[in-house]
């Protein structure tokens, strides 16, 4: 930790010597972005800190949409995210869900008015199911390839 600035010396003053000497123990050598230009906006922007910030922590950018639009997307995605589901109870209950937060969206009236129809449930559920027997062939066809391992015991799955 750097010393105290001694009475009646300068603020810059004391600052340039405190610089001089990090740079004479070598602190500033090998440091990261070293030699690199500087990432500033060519305009201004007011809202940098942000964009860098969602830049930097990898933030999924959807969540800053609307809520319609973000029903609107999850909807057009329902085939993709029921296709990993083992269940049909799972299965209605997230579309039931899925519905119920379009309801919810479609009579408030405050901020972005994106339409958003309803699910149809039993037409995805019909999708699910036919597409069902498919996944099962491929999966029994997968298991059959694979060697069977012997069952661990209790003990060997406990510290495993």
């Amino acid at each position: 930790m750097t010393d105290r600035k001694p009475p009646g010396m300068k603020t810059q003053d004391w600052v340039e010597i405190q610089i001089r000497q990090a740079e004479q123990r070598g602190e500033f050598e090998d440091l990261p972005g070293a030699g690199k230009p500087l990432k500033l906006a060519e305009a201004h922007d007011p809202d940098w800190w942000v964009k860098d910030f969602i830049r930097r922590e990898n933030i999924e950018t959807d969540a800053l949409l609307p809520p319609s639009v973000q029903l609107r997307k999850e909807k057009a995605q329902v085939a993709e995210k029921v296709a990993t589901m083992r269940k049909e109870s799972e299965v209605r209950e997230y579309l039931r869900d899925l519905n119920v937060r379009i309801r919810v969206q479609i009579r408030d009236t405050t901020g972005v008015v994106v339409p958003v129809g309803m699910v149809d449930e039993e037409a995805v559920v019909q999708e699910w199911l036919a597409a069902r027997p498919a996944r099962e062939a491929r999966r029994k066809a997968v298991a059959a390839e694979e060697p069977e391992q012997p069952k661990k015991s209790f003990w060997q799955r406990l510290f495993s």
